[in-house]
């Protein structure tokens, strides 16, 4: 029994050291940072604005990008600039709104 729990432990061991491993190359692989942004075109009513917006933030989260996330209207209506405007109070990405030509 008491091999079978020394198995099981070196095994639990040498996971551990290439998950370590294998963190540490993604950070020195990675870049440090950028000044690069992600810029989600949102238009009409907004169709898939929260899913994009989301999905940029996991990104971040997870420190597979760094960088900004931005909004930018491409044509809202007024249903579609007060969702984005919500989406930017709310999870701190920029919003550039307020077309002029609003439809």
């Amino acid at each position: 029994m008491t091999q079978m729990v020394q198995f099981i432990a070196v095994l639990l061991a040498a996971f551990g050291m290439v998950s370590v491993g294998w963190l540490v190359l993604g950070a020195l692989v990675l870049p440090g940072g950028c000044a690069g942004r992600i810029v989600i075109d949102a238009r009409g009513d907004g169709e898939g604005l929260e899913q994009a917006v989301k999905a940029a933030l996991w990104l971040e989260r997870s420190g597979l990008w760094w960088g900004a996330v931005v909004i930018e209207d491409a044509g809202l209506s007024e249903a579609g600039a007060a969702l984005a405007r919500a989406l930017a109070e709310e999870t701190g990405v920029a919003f550039t709104g307020d077309a002029p030509d609003r439809v």
